[in-house]
């Protein structure tokens, strides 16, 4: 399960594309974030994804994102070029191949890799599962495959895709959401040849008019109530204001109804309620790592991404910057717990607070609140500073100051999360 937002220049308060999403799996599947170079590759190369090898281009891009552990790609990330990608899964009357293929999570990565745009990626995307297919465990090592819808943004729009098996359709958007459903009705704008024709063929669609992807491809027998309410909920906050900054964003992926930020007790998979936007919903899936990104079209001073690891009403969000090194807690986290990982830290810290989440969350909220404050003053001073040093040509150095930031920030959040922690013992 997943849910992602995306709100074009038109409806931002700085005029900048923003990108938000949850990246929801099972309760404890670490989720490290990772960065990788951007590389050139000698002809006749290949790329091993997590279940199949392809081949690879000529050139990728730097890109940083949220890998679950035993992942190739990415659930969501950005690249160098500003773009921003998330998967999500979807559910369709056509089966999901048996044989292994791409996952969403490795199309994620290698439409950032690939991708100088939101349509560029989308294109390279939509090539790879047209060649390829989709199938492969997806949920947990040996389990399930998935189909997907992705959401991609770049500085200047957003693109919602969404996907069966081979098959896809895309529209843009300028303040719209996904979550784990197909929404497309007829005002898809591009698609793949056979889109329409394998509807018709398989008896999905008689109508003689333009194919309503939802109503053609839509699973009949997967429930609504998993995801509906969460989409509906998405719009609703989006269409609350007349602009959205990145905070609002942020506040949207901590949703929990009338709690806000706080998951009220009660309630059970049977509800529509049970499952909010930030997701403690097991047994069907848990918020494991969330994303909000603002893409500027102006890159040549630093811009922030905005990550959370665990549930994010329980946790913070901390800036990360592509032109530095990341912190390597940030990239640690495999299946076993670990203090020195940034993924389990935070997950430790939800767990923590499950036994009452009315009366300890705020008491987390209150806790980070003094970090919070300080990383604010902080972030705007070091970008201001890696920004001039920048523009003066001083790289090296502008890099250094941002790398420098990412761990000590890191470092007290971490820190900042353990006293959190053992306080709620």
């Amino acid at each position: 399960m997943c849910d992602a937002l995306v709100v074009a220049p038109a409806r931002s308060a700085s005029g900048r594309t923003i990108f938000a999403k949850n990246s929801d799996r099972k309760v404890g599947e670490a989720q490290p974030f990772l960065q990788f170079p951007e590389a050139c590759h000698p002809p006749g190369s290949e790329v091993r994804c997590t279940h199949v090898t392809i081949p690879q281009v000529a050139e990728t891009y730097r890109v940083m994102g949220h890998s679950p552990w035993w992942v190739w790609g990415f659930e969501h990330g950005v690249n160098e070029h500003a773009v921003a990608i998330g998967n999500l899964t979807v559910f369709s009357r056509e089966a999901v191949e048996e044989r292994p293929g791409l996952i969403g999570m490795d199309l994620v990565r290698l439409g950032l890799e690939r991708g100088r745009s939101a349509r560029e990626a989308l294109e390279v995307i939509a090539g790879l599962i047209e060649l390829h297919g989709q199938g492969g465990s997806a949920l947990a090592p040996g389990g399930a495959g998935y189909h997907n819808a992705f959401l991609l943004a770049d500085p200047d729009e957003g693109w919602l895709m969404q996907t069966s098996g081979r098959r896809w359709a895309a529209r843009r958007a300028t303040c719209d959401a996904l979550s784990n459903q197909l929404s497309l009705g007829r005002d898809w704008e591009i698609g793949s040849r056979d889109l329409e024709s394998f509807a018709r063929a398989r008896g999905w669609w008689e109508d003689a008019g333009r194919v309503d992807v939802t109503a053609a491809y839509r699973h009949p027998e997967v429930p609504l109530r998993l995801s509906a309410g969460r989409l509906r909920r998405s719009r609703e906050l989006l269409g609350r204001h007349e602009k959205l900054d990145v905070r609002a964003l942020q506040a949207i992926l901590r949703d929990h109804l009338e709690g806000g930020p706080v998951r009220l007790p009660g309630g059970t998979p049977e509800e529509e309620s049970f499952f909010t936007l930030c997701m403690h919903s097991e047994p069907i899936g848990t918020t494991t790592a969330s994303l909000v990104a603002e893409l500027p079209a102006d890159r040549s001073r630093p811009w922030p991404v905005w990550i959370s690891f665990g549930t994010p009403c329980t946790g913070v969000f901390l800036p990360v910057y592509l032109d530095g090194i990341l912190p390597a807690a940030l990239a640690r986290g495999g299946p076993e717990p670990s203090d020195d990982s940034a993924f389990w830290v935070f997950d430790a810290l939800r767990a923590a607070a499950e036994p009452d989440f009315p009366g300890r969350t705020p008491r987390i909220r209150a806790g980070f609140a003094e970090f919070e404050a300080n990383l604010e003053r902080e972030r705007l001073r070091v970008e201001a500073e890696a920004g001039a040093a920048a523009a003066a040509g001083e790289t090296d150095r502008a890099r250094e100051l941002l790398t420098e930031f990412m761990e000590r920030t890191v470092a007290e959040a971490m820190a900042c999360a353990r006293k959190i922690r053992d306080s709620l013992a």
